[in-house]
């Protein structure tokens, strides 16, 4: 039997938490607020009643287009909050009037063609796990005469290897397993690894900037983008495959971030590495009332000696006893290395030393190199790793049960950071006891640079039945004016979508936003492409 995706939210229909076990979960934050928790009912697609299609595609692309209502569901949300909770109020009234899945280059061109001639809004999508509207057909009604969602999934091959230098062309519709598992049997990886990984596929990640598997040096997709062929409206856009370039303003980097409004990524160059052989990972605890700061200082520290971890995580008090990491009294700080090449052990040793220095209990007898998967995911590390895993799964549940949930993270340099962070937990808890009477926020870091940390930031509050959305839209307000009012970046890695737009026009220069317009019209002059992402929709 096929396994099918949920068309209302994360993952597939038969995965994570059963009924029981939302009930758990439903309970526990029943007592963890003191109210009253009841779980919606899952929707199905019997129950929703999808405006017929507006549009119907020319002969020859009839074969590639559908109005099959669960593809047309499915495509309609990404998977953030405010996707969940109107899915489970049975509102899919932006949903797209077709499905598209090309097989090929010649297809999209074709796909970009049709829509621009007939103004169709075309909105590119890879897995679907947007979580700020990235692609969502909002605000558009009266500018166009229909909505296509177009569908890469086809495109999900690995061309060609060049082993000598360690890249391979890939078409851009490939999601993460598939990615490995075509990689794997050539001793190579692209060791990218964002908590989307089993449903983003890697035109989605180069289109958002999408953060990855390494919490140092090799942060974001950025790193590993060795070339990029793109198909506009206005033709194909193919640049050079090089290592390293100075020739004026990169072409690769125009497509980097264009999250679908400048064009389709339908290959890539990637730079790849051999798969890890050796693994080092220990959890280093930090309590009293200066855990946290101690731990900050810790990280900085780190992040400043060229280790270069693969992850260097810090969970705050109530952020590790959520994933099972800790008691709820300390503060944990994850730190791993792998390679390829050499044992890890003198790495460690310098990184456990340092944490311990700044006031840091780690494990007795340190971190020793293991070969393999060995202790990757055994004790806080390996409870953390699972939460991780799961928890879009969650984000479901905790929809169903009433509860709003966020999670926002941003970037800040270290001299800032103690300042920020007081300014952004005191606006968000204010916000938090203003909507819904109470709630909890936690912090950890996912990324850090020699100068600043990305912080994340998740809020838990009990939601008002039928206010859910406007409580959200009002903390989601509150959050997004924090970061940006002090001097942190709107966004560090889930991209800028439909959410973020109001930050993003103030952290942007507006000549450099004019210069985007520009390039808008002259790859997309009918304006099809994702409208509303990154700028706003042309007029009818």
């Amino acid at each position: 039997m096929t396994r099918k995706r949920k068309f209302w939210g994360w993952g597939w229909e038969d995965g994570g938490p059963n009924e029981e076990q939302a009930r758990g979960v439903a309970h526990t934050l029943a007592q963890r607020f003191g109210v009253a928790i009841d779980l919606a009912p899952v929707p199905r697609a019997d129950e929703i009643a999808l405006a017929a299609p507006r549009v119907a595609p020319p002969a020859a692309l009839a074969a590639i287009c559908s109005a099959d209502p669960h593809e047309r569901l499915g495509h309609t949300y990404g998977k953030g909050f405010r996707d969940i909770v109107r899915a489970l109020r049975r509102d899919f009234s932006p949903a797209p009037d077709l499905v598209a899945f090309p097989r090929d280059e010649a297809e999209v061109a074709a796909l970009l063609d049709w829509c621009a001639g007939a103004r169709i809004a075309c909105i590119p999508y890879g897995g679907g796990s947007s979580v700020v509207g990235g692609t969502e057909a909002r605000d558009l009604a009266g500018r166009y005469a229909g909505v296509v969602s177009l569908d890469l999934g086809r495109l999900d091959r690995v061309l060609e290897i060049d082993r000598t230098s360690r890249a391979a062309r890939i078409q851009g519709g490939v999601l993460g397993p598939a990615l490995e598992d075509q990689l794997r049997p050539h001793g190579l990886t692209l060791r990218h690894y964002p908590q989307s990984f089993e449903f983003s596929s890697l035109g989605g990640w180069i289109a958002t900037r999408s953060g990855g598997h390494y919490a140092t040096l090799y942060t974001h997709i950025d790193e590993f983008v060795e070339s990029l062929r793109v198909v506009t409206p206005s033709g194909v856009v193919a640049s050079r495959r090089l290592p390293g370039s100075g020739a004026g303003p990169a072409p690769d980097r125009l497509f980097i971030g264009s999250e679908g409004a400048l064009g389709v990524i339908t290959e890539a160059w990637m730079r790849l590495q051999d798969r890890p052989r050796f693994r080092a990972a220990t959890a280093v605890k930090f309590a009293g009332a200066r855990g946290f700061e101690s731990a900050v200082e810790a990280v900085r520290q780190i992040s400043q000696a060229g280790l270069h971890p693969s992850n260097c995580r810090l969970l705050d008090a109530i952020e590790a006893a959520n994933a099972g990491a800790g008691d709820g009294t300390e503060c944990v700080l994850l730190v791993a290395f792998e390679s390829a090449d050499h044992a890890l052990d003198a790495w460690m040793a310098r990184a456990i030393e340092i944490a311990v220095e700044a006031g840091g209990v780690a494990p007795e007898g340190g971190a020793k190199t293991q070969r393999g998967d060995e202790g990757a995911r055994d004790g806080a590390a390996g409870a953390w790793r699972n939460a991780f895993v799961n928890a879009p799964y969650l984000r479901d549940v905790l929809a169903r049960a009433g509860v709003v949930s966020e999670t926002f993270e941003t970037a800040v340099t270290w001299d800032r950071f103690a300042e920020f962070h007081a300014g952004v937990g005191a606006a968000v808890r204010d916000a938090v006891q203003r909507v819904c009477g109470g709630g909890t926020l936690s912090c950890r870091f996912t990324h850090v640079y020699a100068d600043g940390p990305a912080p994340y930031y998740t809020i838990l509050a009990p939601g008002k039945r039928g206010a859910e959305l406007e409580q959200w839209d009002e903390i989601k307000a509150a959050a997004s004016e924090a970061l940006v009012r002090l001097g942190g970046t709107i966004t560090h890695h889930h991209s800028v979508g439909r959410d973020h737009r109001p930050g993003y026009d103030r952290e942007t220069p507006a000549l450099f936003r004019a210069a985007l317009g520009g390039a808008k019209r002259a790859l997309d002059p009918a304006g099809v492409l994702n409208p509303g992402v990154l700028l706003d929709p042309q007029p009818a």
